[in-house]
């Protein structure tokens, strides 16, 4: 966990003025105490929850199987970024997200 491209991420997002909403089905307990400031949620539609962005950072089964179109309507904002390359521009799009991923892939 030490070496996590999350952390990095957090910090950079924190950095920038976001408070964070976490969930991570695995990493939860070794997390929190690296990260004080962030709130760790229950589920992924909790952290959704009146978010202004969604960031996608593990590949996590669970994370493949969200319904984008109940976590889009929780949201504050409609921005995914999706850094594993999980969701399909259409199903995103659909679901009323722009998004963006890494690698610049269209479809």
């Amino acid at each position: 966990m030490r070496d996590a491209p999350s952390l990095a991420i957090v910090q950079a997002l924190e950095d920038a003025g976001a408070r964070i909403v976490a969930y991570d089905p695995e990493g939860m307990d070794v997390a929190a105490p690296m990260m004080p400031s962030v709130t760790m949620a229950r589920d992924a539609y909790e952290a959704a929850q009146g978010a202004d962005a969604l960031v996608l950072v593990t590949e996590w089964d669970i994370f493949r199987a969200l319904d984008l179109k109940r976590i889009a309507g929780s949201m504050s904002g409609k921005a995914l970024v999706d850094l594993r390359n999980i969701y399909p521009l259409a199903e995103a799009q659909d679901a009323g997200f722009t998004l963006t991923r890494v690698g610049g892939l269209g479809s």
